[in-house]
């Protein structure tokens, strides 16, 4: 009798287990029909909303290869506006379902959420108007105006990792950063290269070729979500195996002279 109420036990309690674990597999993005994606919407040449509501960019098309991959044609996808500020409260509310929007996969962000990726390893570096000659690396930057984007480390790394008495302004995007540059009101935008190229490309701003970080674009899920990082790994390893990534990285990036690589990143593993 002891034996079989052991038994009993037992099996009840992996039932339970099974049952947990089923459960918690059940919110993955592995198992959802359609996808909302946050993306950036003012980034050109990753994430950039037009007039017409919709959104292009790098970021945009690998969202849109992943998706597919895990079987979510574009007509099941809805792309979120995701600013910087606001990435680990949408994955964490359930706003998004995915984050591909620059999001550079640091330590503190990895206790928030579970990475996927790096879908690209970009450099920091630095944008300045076409007419400043000052500015030839992150030393220069010593008592100048740069562009502080709220919930982005990129300045922070001028300032604090590389101890650089630059003086930060507080601006809520990318976008509004180079408004910023053309006008005056800073003297220079540092943060990742694709996102530079994409700026400068607007005119009148020019990229300083001194990179001085590696960035590593990450895939954001809700927490703990290992079965769809597993995935979205297996998909992004296919994206650069079948030629896609190089596709894309030559059709957003070729323009602005960027030195691009083609081969897969190292994973950071999913956790």
């Amino acid at each position: 009798m002891r034996l079989s109420r052991a038994a009993a036990a037992l099996l009840l309690a992996l039932s339970s287990a099974g049952c947990a674990l089923e459960s918690a597999d059940a919110g993955s993005v592995v198992h959802k029909r359609s996808l909302v994606i946050g993306v950036k919407a003012d980034q050109p040449g990753l994430g950039l909303k037009g007039p017409d509501g919709r959104y292009q960019g790098f970021d945009v098309d690998v969202a849109t290869y992943v998706a597919g991959r895990l079987g979510v044609p574009p007509s099941r996808l809805r792309f979120r506006t995701t600013p910087s500020s606001a990435r680990e409260q949408a994955l964490q509310s359930g706003a998004v379902d995915l984050v591909f929007a620059t999001y550079s996969i640091t330590a503190k962000r990895k206790t928030q959420v579970t990475y996927g990726g790096p879908y690209y390893v970009a450099h920091q570096a630095i944008l300045v108007r076409d007419d400043e000659t000052g500015i030839r690396n992150v030393r220069d930057l010593k008592g100048r105006r740069i562009c502080a984007v709220t919930g982005s480390n990129s300045w922070k790394r001028v300032t604090e990792e590389r101890k650089v008495a630059a003086v930060p302004v507080d601006t809520p995007t990318y976008g509004a950063c180079m408004d910023r540059l053309t006008s005056g009101q800073v003297d220079a935008i540092s943060t990742d290269d694709l996102i530079l190229a994409g700026l400068a490309a607007r005119g009148g701003a020019k990229i300083v070729n001194a990179p001085f970080t590696d960035e590593k674009y990450g895939v954001g899920l809700r927490k703990g979500d290992l079965a769809g990082c597993e995935a979205v790994n297996r998909a992004l390893t296919e994206m650069y195996q079948d030629g896609t990534a190089a596709a894309l990285l030559n059709k957003w990036f070729a323009k602005a002279g960027l030195e691009v690589t083609t081969s897969v990143p190292q994973f950071e593993g999913c956790s």
